[in-house]
């Protein structure tokens, strides 16, 4: 069940137009950081999607273009081997998705965790990481949400 708190505004919800685009930046920041743990050549489509769903936040894409992009990292993350791969892909692909459903936003922050895990890195210093790039306008609702979802 989707969290209503995530429900954009032009769909009946809370969430105001900013905060969603908000969402997005920090979802892309979070699977960005980890980007470079897909291997020594990332693949082109999760570059591709970032840049798209940073285009999205500005309200230079639209929201077709971030959910292609979304399937376009998930199919790399289908056709990698690699566990910490795989995460970094599925990061990116919840990234992105974000400009379809907002509550993707958190589940880009939680595959760059499994990435980070997955790489042998430190876990809490990838959370820290995240939460002190948490704007201000969506701190209170990401921390409500993981701690609701236990994440």
């Amino acid at each position: 069940m989707r969290d209503k708190r995530f429900v954009a505004e032009h769909r009946g919800g809370p969430l105001k137009k900013e905060q969603h685009c908000q969402l997005m930046r920090w979802a892309c920041d979070c699977a960005g950081h980890v980007l470079p743990l897909f291997g020594e050549i990332p693949d082109e489509r999760l570059k591709n999607a970032l840049l798209i769903a940073r285009e999205w936040a500005q309200g230079n894409a639209s929201t077709g273009d971030a959910m292609r992009a979304s399937v376009a990292a998930h199919a790399a993350a289908r056709e990698s081997a690699h566990p910490t791969s795989i995460a970094v892909a599925r990061s990116v692909g919840q990234a992105v998705a974000t400009a379809h459903m907002a509550d993707h936003a958190p589940g880009a922050a939680w595959y760059a965790l499994k990435a980070v895990k997955n790489a042998g890195k430190s876990i809490d210093g990838e959370r820290k990481w995240q939460d002190e790039h948490l704007p201000p306008g969506i701190k209170d609702l990401v921390l409500a949400a993981r701690k609701s979802r236990k994440i």
